[in-house]
């Protein structure tokens, strides 16, 4: 795989962003071979645990329901406690990471959520829940924010391959506990609080790979060496640059726009899928461990599609049609689960898990509509913090919609009304330009 990770060719990093000895200041050394592994084998096991928490959550959520006594209301602002926390959070992490460098932020991020998950099922209440909750996610957030950072400093002319590793870990580490976290649970007792608690152990291997690599680099480098393709100099090179902040105005660029409400529009599908998917299945009838399973499909899809896509998306110009294609299944999932959630439960969550891996393609639309470090910071930052705000009502709207109708027809009814609206930004995120011409366009 890291041979052909090797082989990727990306957009060249101009010249005049590298820092010169006699310009900066002499060059940091090149970064040591087992840093880099290193920095993979952090990025692998943190994208694993960046789902944890939620996954795990939806396949146990009328157990948690039950335990905690929550109204279907209460369920609902539950699921909508993930990108209320990475929009709050999420847009703190530039500024984290350029104080402590981004592998120190994201190293404390793993702390966060390993305590989060060992605490959230022994607190006895529905506030100390959402609180213990809201801190793994709080870990999570500047995570989300800060992993294509570091890819892009890292690998920028394997931007493809390194966020389809990352995303395809992320999807792996969604679907395992999907797909696990009950027969955990069975095999623990058959009490819900360790099954979620489980999942912390997951979370404390992801902070070990990260203390070295904080040591060597000291704090504000952000894990921060770039090797760059200098444009004309044929073979790689280690061009090293400390990204500066910059007087980006982000919100002047059409393309951050779009591509902050393609973001929020796919992570209000997903976290409805992940939130009350595998409860749309046993209301349908189907046993609770096989509703598990069904949401598990749905997220293992991820995991080899998320390697390839961004790789695809890397060779297009234009990355609208991949935007249609995901589009297009979603429309077909939703439309089986309103027709025939039993039935064909199998298609529908196949279908399902294809349409959410627009997640995987927008992180790496971020790499690509940006050609600097700090573009991508600021981009990361606005697009996953503006997105998951949008994407707050959604799955809270969802269980208001089903406690007072009774049933999935309305949920799902609106499930397709923002495959639309996602399927048309989309194609305006997917263009290719990037957010620093277009800001400097719409300067005065």
């Amino acid at each position: 795989m890291m041979g052909v990770m090797a082989s990727e060719e990306t957009r060249a990093v101009k010249p005049t962003a590298a820092r010169t000895p006699s310009a900066q200041g002499p060059l940091p050394p090149a970064p040591r071979a087992w840093a880099v592994r290193l920095v993979v084998v952090g990025i692998v096991l943190s994208a694993l645990n960046l789902r944890p928490a939620i996954t795990s959550l939806g396949a146990l959520l009328e157990e948690v329901r039950d335990g905690l006594g929550m109204s279907g209301s209460v369920a609902g602002l539950l699921t909508s406690v993930p990108p209320l926390c990475f929009a709050v959070f999420g847009v703190t992490a530039p500024r984290l990471a350029r104080r402590f460098g981004a592998g120190a932020v994201v190293c404390a991020g793993m702390v966060a959520i390993t305590t989060g998950l060992l605490v959230r099922p022994y607190t006895g209440s529905t506030p100390g829940f959402l609180a213990a909750s809201a801190l793994a996610l709080m870990g999570i957030a500047v995570s989300n924010v800060l992993m294509p950072v570091i890819v892009k400093r890292w690998f920028p002319d394997r931007v493809g391959s390194m966020t389809g590793l990352y995303s395809m870990a992320l999807a792996l580490g969604t679907s395992a506990a999907a797909a696990v976290t009950v027969p955990l649970t069975d095999a623990l007792g058959g009490g819900w609080q360790s099954g979620l608690a489980v999942w912390a152990a997951l979370a404390g291997a992801a902070v070990l790979p990260w203390i070295p690599l904080v040591r060597e680099q000291g704090p504000g480098s952000a894990v921060g060496s770039v090797h760059a393709r200098v444009e004309g100099a044929g073979p790689v090179q280690h061009v090293h640059a400390r990204v500066e902040p910059t007087a980006l105005r982000i919100t002047r660029s059409r393309t951050a726009w779009a591509l902050a409400v393609f973001f929020g529009l796919q992570a209000t599908a997903a976290y409805i899928t992940m939130g009350w998917m595998a409860q749309i299945f046993r209301d349908a009838g189907v046993p609770a461990g096989t509703a598990g399973v069904l949401l598990a499909v749905t997220m293992v899809m991820g995991v080899p599609l998320a390697f390839v896509i961004p790789r695809v998306a890397t060779r297009l110009p234009h990355q609208g049609p991949i935007v249609l294609a995901l589009g297009v299944c979603g429309l077909a999932g939703y439309a089986g689960l309103y027709l025939a959630p039993a039935a064909g439960a199998w298609v529908w969550a196949v279908l399902l898990g294809v349409s959410n891996c627009a997640f995987p393609l927008a992180l790496t639309m971020v790499g690509m509509r940006a050609r600097t470090g700090a573009g991508v910071a600021q981009l990361s930052a606005f697009a996953q913090s503006t997105g998951y705000l949008i994407s707050i009502p959604g799955p809270l709207l969802v269980g208001v919609l089903y406690q007072h109708s009774g049933g999935w027809g309305l949920p799902i009814a609106l499930m397709i009304g923002l495959m639309i609206p996602q399927m048309a930004v989309g194609v305006l995120a997917g263009r290719d330009r990037t957010v620093e011409d277009e800001a400097a366009a719409a300067a005065p």
